[in-house]
């Protein structure tokens, strides 16, 4: 076996690499950036080698320094991760020269493969299904018009060299494909360097399921099943799940023996995953296949039991795979949430920034996080703003989600935002719950955005009681301090009132053993938790029923977070709550004259100048923030007074673009 492997990535999946070579007794390296001088994956690492500044062009895409880190540190074999360059086979070729071993598939898989266009037409000829479409190239807006009508609307416009959602835009009429076409060449020249776009039908109501592979170079294929990924937003996944709650035995067979036959036909070698779109009757057709480790392959290793970073290691040294396929059985249910820096309230802008505290749920046979970040750690602007993956297992679905329910409520992050309230939303969604989902669930259940009217609330009364039951621990811890003058020592009073959003809520507590006894609404509640000052999460039992909320002092509130929800309470005595009626509410400024910059980006294009008649629906400006290009358009018919922002300039968030009559 190898002793010293190099891991060409950072964040989360070089650390998920690192855990598995420690489990094997492999030495292992690590390169990082300037920016990631202090990251986790350096730290775990034996060795950690430096290899240019922030952006990745300068560091992690550069193929040169990582083999001079190999060849510095004397590392065998280099395991890429998924991004950068791991489906990059100029990178295999120079490594194959240098004589170290590629953990992956072969370049021929990854050189044909890596283009849909030409992949789409393998997998015509070794008798996968394939979407109807146009495998040439589009030579402009005209052409790409002309094609789509001959198809027959909606059809998808996909980057040829496209992955994570970039270069693709769904179109339903000619006036949207010339618009999308531009948009998909542009991110496609942007994010790959190769501007070539092609057409397919669009499958409607479709789900995206995909099968994973695992072949050695000894001529042995087998599949271990499907993972549902149906649940995206701009194309990009957002919770997987094995197996998928939609497919039967046979229809799994069916696609995973499609699968093995396209990784047969490029010769195969290592851990891979086909994807299909499969329709309401299970009619399924090749995506794309994606030679290399997948973001959420955790779901498949809780279903099986295989470890596919072990896998890619021993195939790549040359072992042959041990497990047959009448070995491979799917056992319980796994779920992956992904974790992202970004405010689902502020159509999902990235936050950049450090995490001033960090807990993330403890980690059982029930849980697993897999994550790059600690606390301290910070989200830069130069990479993807994935804080961990979340991954709960359980007997079947619904254990599956109710763990995954808990480890979200103990999950702990400050100092930027995250969308752990939209995860919440997502898996408590009565039509999530039932497994009715495609590809178009977000956006068909948040037409509008997501806002904090979406985030469930299973019982509002739990918040207030929990509320009371704190303030009560801080009052009578307050009233044991010592020093206190005869006669006059803090008495805690029983009637109290908790008001949220200037709303009262009139409570009685008493102290019980362990707890405290909150009347509130004609009910009691018994609130048991052996929480203390300053603890950020509050585990309770109430009435019996096991809860935990998240708590922050803030200003003169509680602020406490659960289920997604956020709620700022303050408890105050009776006479408290009849002066703060009284108090003047502070009204927030009217922006709705100016175009604000919705995130930290580029802007790439101005479409207006001052005096312009704008209609409802058209075309403002174009801002530009992690290799995706955003459309900002005017929701009403305006006039422009002014433009504040030049063409070419960064903004930063909430910076006024243009301002309206």
């Amino acid at each position: 076996m190898f002793d010293k492997i190099l891991i060409a990535n950072r964040g989360e999946i070089a650390c998920r690499v690192m855990k598995t070579a420690r489990k094997m007794g492999i030495a292992t390296v690590a390169v990082y950036s300037d920016a990631d001088k202090d990251a986790l994956h350096v730290r775990m690492a034996d060795e950690a080698v430096h290899i240019g500044a922030a952006p990745s062009a300068e560091s992690y895409l550069v193929a040169d320094r990582i083999i001079a880190a190999c060849k510095e540190t004397g590392a065998q074999a280099v395991h890429p991760g998924y991004g950068f360059l791991s489906e990059n086979a100029g990178f295999q070729k120079s490594l194959d020269e240098a004589g170290i071993t590629f953990i992956g598939p072969g370049t021929k898989a990854v050189e044909v493969m890596g283009d849909k266009i030409t992949s789409k037409k393998l997998a015509d000829k070794a008798g996968v299904s394939t979407v109807p479409g146009y495998t040439g190239i589009i030579d402009g807006p005209d052409h790409a018009v002309e094609i789509a009508q001959d198809i027959g609307y909606p059809v998808m416009l996909k980057a040829s060299a496209g992955g994570g959602g970039k270069g693709m835009r769904v179109v339903w009429n000619d006036d949207e494909c010339r618009d999308g076409f531009e948009r998909a060449q542009n991110e496609a020249a942007s994010s790959f360097g190769d501007d070539r776009v092609f057409a397919e039908k669009f499958i409607e109501e479709p789900r995206h399921i995909e099968i994973q592979v695992l072949a050695d170079s000894h001529g042995n294929t087998i599949y271990l099943g499907e993972r549902e990924c149906s649940i995206q937003r701009r194309h990009q996944k957002v919770i997987e799940e094995a197996p998928s709650p939609f497919i039967d035995e046979k229809t799994r067979k069916a696609m995973g023996e499609e699968a093995v036959a396209l990784a047969q036909a490029v010769d195969y070698k290592s851990a891979g995953t086909v994807e299909f779109i499969v329709d309401a009757n299970k009619n399924f057709y090749f995506l794309e296949m994606n030679t290399r480790l997948q973001v959420e392959h955790p779901v498949t290793e809780l279903i099986t039991g295989q470890d596919l970073v072990e896998w890619m290691i021993r195939i790549a040294y040359g072992e042959k795979l041990t497990v047959k396929q009448k070995d491979v059985k799917l056992e319980g249910w796994a779920i992956e949430t992904r974790v992202y820096a970004e405010d689902p309230f502020r159509n999902f802008m990235p936050s950049i920034g450090r995490l001033s505290r960090y807990m993330p749920p403890e980690e059982t046979p029930n849980v697993r996080v897999d994550t790059g970040i600690r606390e301290g750690s910070e989200v830069s602007m130069y990479y993807d703003p994935m804080i961990a993956k979340l991954v709960t297992y359980g007997k079947d679905r619904n254990e599956a989600l109710a763990h995954m329910a808990e480890a979200l409520d103990a999950y702990y992050i400050r100092g930027v935002s995250h969308n752990i309230s939209f995860l919440n939303a997502l898996i408590a969604h009565p039509r999530f719950i039932e497994g009715r989902m495609t590809t178009n669930f977000i956006a068909e259940e948040y037409p509008d955005g997501f806002s904090a009217e979406d985030v469930p609330q299973d019982n509002p009364a739990l918040a207030i009681v929990t509320g009371a039951a704190l303030n009560a621990h801080l009052m009578d811890r307050a009233a044991l301090l010592s020093g206190q003058v005869p006669g006059h020592e803090r008495r805690v009073p029983s009637d109290w009132v908790v008001v949220i959003n200037r709303e009262e809520h009139p409570v009685q507590v008493a102290a019980v053993a362990g707890g405290y006894r909150v009347t509130y609404a004609g009910e009691e509640y018994e609130v048991l938790s052996d929480w203390s000052a300053g603890d950020p999460l509050v585990n309770a039992t109430i009435n019996g029923q096991k809860v935990t909320f998240q708590q922050d002092k803030f200003r003169s509130s509680i602020r406490l977070f659960r289920r997604g929800a956020q709620v700022d309470l303050m408890v105050c005595t009776p006479r408290a709550a009849e002066l703060n009626r009284h108090m003047l509410e502070k009204i927030p400024p009217d922006l709705s004259k100016f175009l604000l910059s919705p995130m930290p980006g580029l802007l790439v294009k101005l479409v207006v100048k001052p005096g312009d008649e704008v209609k409802a629906g058209e075309e403002l400006a174009v801002v530009e923030a992690m290799k995706m290009e955003n459309s900002l358009r005017a929701q009403d018919d305006v006039v422009i007074a002014k433009v504040m922002a030049d063409q070419g300039q960064s903004l930063v968030v909430d910076q006024p673009i243009l301002e309206f009559e």
